[in-house]
C-alpha cells in the first residue's frame, strides 16, 4: 500500500470511527487531535480503531474456538496501568482504564501492549536488541501468570499489591496510599454553609433545572444496575450536587459526562463520593468483532462498560454501574483519591524498566483470567487460562517472537502512520476538525 493510499485508510478510519462525535464536538476533536500528533505514542494512544482495522485482517495463528472469545481490555498500552482500591479495601495495580474492553483475541491486548513498549522504547531512544528483551520479558511473565491459574485453585486471591511488588510499581502504590479522600474533595469541592457543593473549575458547566431533573432520574436507574451484594445501606447515594464536565483525555474525547457529588457512607463531609457519569463509547474492538450475538447481549455501551469492567477486574469498585439518560447508555464509577498511574518519564533505562513490564505481563493475565464475583459469566464459559495455556504449550518461544516481531513492524507502522496523521490534519483531509479550526 502507497503512502497515498495508507493516508486515506486513516482518515477513512478516523472518520467512521468517530463521524457522529466529530460532528456533536468537533472543537473537542481538534484538541484530541493535536494531543495526537505530539508525537506517535500519543497518536498510537488515540488511534485503537486503526489497530484494529489493521490486526483484523491479519493472520493469528493463536486464535481458535476460545481464545478469540475472551474478555479483552481493548486499547491496552504502556500507559493504562495504575493503582486503585478495590472493593475490599486493598490498593491493587493493575489495568485501569475499560472504556474499550469488550470480547476478542487474547493476542490483541498483548500485542497492542507489546507496540505500545515498542514506542515507548524508540522515544527514550532504546535499542532494539533491548526493546525485544523488554517484550520478551512481558510475554514470558504473562504466560508464566496464565499457567499459574491454571494450577491456582483461588485465582481472585493474586494481586499486585503493597506486599507483593518491588521497585516502580510498588513505589506508586506507597505514592497512592498517601492520598486521602479529603484532598480529592477539597480539589473538587467547596463548602456552602454546612455542605459540600461541586466547585466551578474549568470543564464544568452549570446545568439548568430541567437537565438536572434529567440526570436525577437516570441515577436512579444506576442504582438498580449495582449488583445487590455491593449496594451500601442508610444515606449512602444522596445526591448533593450535580454539573455537566468535560475536558477529557485522548479517549473520550466528545463524551457528554456530569459529575455527581453524593453522600457517602454516613454524613460526615469527610465520607462525600464524587462519582463520573459518562456516556459509553463504541469499543473499538466490537468495530471488527462481527459476531450479532455480542452485540445484541449489551444494552448499551454504558452496559457494555460496566458488565466488561467485572469481567475484567476481581474486587470491582462496589460503585460501578451503568444508566441511560435520553435513550444513551453512561457508564457510572467512582471518581477515586487513591488513583496513581505509573510515571514512565523517570524510567529511562532498560534495567529499570525490565522489572516494571513483568509486573504489567502479570497484571494483563489477571484481567484476562480473573472476574469478578458479579461478572456476567455468561459470555465465557470456559476457563481462560486453560484455554490460552493449551494454544501455546510447547510453543512459548514461538509465542513470545511473533509478539516481538509484531512490537517491532507495528511501532515502524505508527511512526510512518503518525506522520501521515499530522500531514493530513494540518492539510484539512479530516473533514470538520480542520486544523485551522477556530482562527
Amino acid at each position: 500500500m502507497g503512502e497515498q493510499q495508507r493516508s486515506e485508510r486513516i482518515v477513512d478510519t478516523l472518520v467512521t470511527a468517530f463521524d457522529d462525535l466529530m460532528r456533536a464536538a468537533p472543537d473537542a476533536f481538534r484538541t484530541k487531535f493535536r494531543k495526537m500528533a505530539a508525537d506517535p505514542f500519543a497518536f498510537y494512544r488515540g488511534s485503537a480503531c486503526l489497530f484494529y482495522a489493521d490486526v483484523a485482517v491479519r493472520e493469528d495463528p493463536w486464535a481458535d474456538e476460545r481464545t478469540s472469545r475472551v474478555w479483552i481490555q481493548g486499547d491496552l498500552h504502556a500507559e493504562n496501568f495504575g493503582t486503585y482500591m478495590d472493593g475490599d479495601g486493598v490498593l491493587i495495580f493493575d489495568v485501569n482504564d475499560f472504556d474499550e474492553a469488550y470480547l476478542g483475541h487474547f493476542t490483541w491486548d498483548v500485542t497492542r501492549f507489546a507496540a505500545s513498549l515498542a514506542l515507548l522504547g524508540w522515544r527514550k531512544a532504546i535499542s532494539d536488541d533491548d526493546i525485544s528483551v523488554l517484550v520478551g520479558r512481558y510475554v514470558h511473565s504473562y504466560l508464566d501468570q496464565v499457567r499459574i491459574f491454571v494450577d491456582q485453585a483461588d485465582d481472585r486471591s493474586f494481586a499486585l499489591r503493597l506486599d507483593t511488588t518491588d521497585g516502580p510499581v510498588h513505589q506508586v502504590l506507597q505514592l497512592a496510599k498517601l492520598r486521602t479522600r479529603v484532598g480529592l474533595l477539597d480539589a473538587i469541592t467547596e463548602t456552602e454553609g454546612f455542605d459540600r457543593i461541586l466547585r466551578d473549575v474549568p470543564g464544568l458547566r452549570r446545568i439548568d433545572d430541567d437537565e438536572r431533573a434529567a440526570v436525577t432520574a437516570s441515577f436512579a436507574g444506576y442504582l438498580e444496575s449495582i449488583p445487590e451484594a455491593k449496594r451500601y445501606r442508610g444515606v449512602t447515594y444522596t445526591i448533593k450536587d450535580v454539573a455537566a464536565r468535560s475536558g477529557f483525555g485522548i479517549g473520550s474525547a466528545g463524551l457528554p459526562a456530569y459529575t455527581l457529588l453524593i453522600e457517602g457512607f454516613n454524613q460526615a463531609l469527610d465520607n462525600d463520593v464524587v462519582l463520573s457519569m459518562k456516556q459509553g463509547n463504541v469499543a473499538a474492538p466490537s468495530r471488527v468483532v462481527t459476531d450479532p450475538a455480542l452485540a445484541r447481549h449489551f444494552r448499551h455501551h454504558g452496559h457494555r462498560t460496566a458488565v466488561s469492567q467485572r469481567a475484567l477486574q476481581a474486587h470491582a469498585d462496589p460503585l460501578l454501574g451503568y444508566t441511560d439518560l435520553d435513550g444513551v447508555g453512561f457508564v457510572v464509577s467512582e471518581v477515586s483519591p487513591y488513583e496513581a498511574d505509573l510515571d514512565w518519564s523517570e524510567l529511562t533505562e532498560p534495567a529499570d524498566i525490565v522489572a516494571v513490564v513483568g509486573h504489567l505481563g502479570r497484571a494483563t493475565a489477571k484481567v484476562h483470567c480473573v472476574a469478578d464475583t458479579d461478572a456476567d459469566h455468561s459470555l465465557v464459559r470456559f476457563q481462560t487460562e486453560e484455554a490460552i495455556t493449551e494454544v501455546v504449550a510447547g510453543r512459548e518461544e514461538e509465542f513470545a517472537g511473533w509478539v516481538t516481531d509484531f512490537a517491532h513492524d507495528y511501532a515502524a507502522r505508527v511512526r510512518a502512520d503518525h506522520a501521515l496523521f499530522v500531514d493530513a490534519f494540518r492539510s484539512g483531509a479530516i473533514p470538520g476538525v480542520a486544523a485551522s479550526g477556530g482562527s
